[in-house]
C-alpha cells in the first residue's frame, strides 16, 4: 500500500474518532467546535481523494478495454 492510501485510511480513522467523540458528548463546547472544523477538513480531503481515484479508474477502463467512461453511482 502506498503513502496516499495510508493517508486516506488515516484521515478516515481520524474522522471516525471525531464523530464518536462528538456523538458521545465527550468534549466541551469549545473543543467540539475545533473537532467539528477538523472533521470537515478531513471529510473534504477524503472526498477529494475518492474523486481522484474514480477518475483514475475511469481512465484505466477506457484505455485498457476501450469501454466508454461510466460514472460511479
Amino acid at each position: 500500500m502506498n503513502k496516499d492510501n495510508n493517508n486516506f485510511e488515516n484521515n478516515l480513522k481520524k474522522l471516525e474518532s471525531i464523530v464518536d467523540k462528538l456523538e458521545n458528548g465527550e468534549v466541551d463546547l469549545e473543543e467540539s467546535v475545533k473537532l467539528y472544523e477538523e472533521g470537515m477538513n478531513l471529510k473534504k480531503a477524503c472526498e477529494e481523494k475518492l474523486k481522484n481515484i474514480e477518475s483514475q479508474i475511469k481512465k484505466i477502463k477506457q484505455e485498457n478495454s476501450k469501454i466508454t467512461k461510466e460514472d460511479f453511482k
